[in-house]
């Protein structure tokens, strides 16, 4: 009896142990975990900062020296610069997404689709790497793919009500939106300061103006691209 009791009470004493070395792991696994988060989020800002000036060129080794991280820590979050420029733009392209389908609610349906272009078009200008998203499709992964086609889909529907409304000019197709917007990135895309300001804004005016309808104007020539 003696002996058994005696056992028993050193199993507890050790359950008591391993209790506090459980313990004691969880309290050294929650700063690791606090940390790993805490590098998530640096990669990602350093992602944004570098990809928006540097484009898409950037590699993973110059994220990680503007985060101020080893490159060994960027690899072990992202395996490589496609599966980062993912992560990074994948938000970009769904606050985009949710300015088109804002834009859907809007009652005048040629404003709601300058605003929405305009919007976007803001959003682009000083950020190369989503330029050169938008216009060659790098980087391409499961989540951009839904945002564009999202993207895709709320200005088709954006310009067939400002068709139906009669306020935008015959001919004008959902496919024109992609060349317009290229339009405005070479603009986008001169050296700073020539000229200064933001003159894409000059350059979308006037093909605003062009793509709302006017009395008398002469069919649009050619197909769209």
């Amino acid at each position: 009896m003696g002996g058994r009791a005696e056992g028993d009470g050193a199993a507890a004493e050790g359950d008591g142990a391993a209790a506090e070395g459980d313990g004691a792991a969880a309290a050294g696994a929650r700063p690791l975990r606090r940390d790993a988060e805490l590098n998530r989020r640096r990669i990602l800002r350093a992602g944004r900062e570098v990809f928006a000036v540097r484009g898409l060129q950037a590699t993973l080794n110059d994220v990680a020296h503007h985060a101020g991280l080893g490159v060994g820590t960027v690899y072990r979050k992202y395996r490589d610069k496609q599966t980062l420029a993912e992560a990074v733009f994948g938000e970009e392209l769904d606050d985009i997404a949710a300015m088109a389908r804002a834009a859907r609610d809007e009652q005048d349906a040629f404003g709601a689709l300058a605003g929405f272009l305009e919007g976007a078009l803001a959003r682009a200008a000083h950020n190369r790497g989503l330029r050169e998203l938008m216009r060659r499709g790098d980087a391409e992964g499961p989540g951009l793919v839904r945002a564009r086609q999202e993207i895709m889909t709320h200005c088709a529907h954006l310009v067939a009500r400002a068709r139906a409304e009669g306020t935008l000019r015959d001919g004008v197709t959902e496919a024109d939106i992609a060349p317009i917007a290229a339009m405005i990135d070479v603009v986008m895309a001169l050296p700073a300061g020539e000229p200064a300001g933001e003159p894409w804004r000059r350059y979308l005016t006037i093909l605003l103006d062009g793509l709302r309808a006017h009395p008398e104007q002469d069919p649009l020539p050619g197909d769209t691209l």
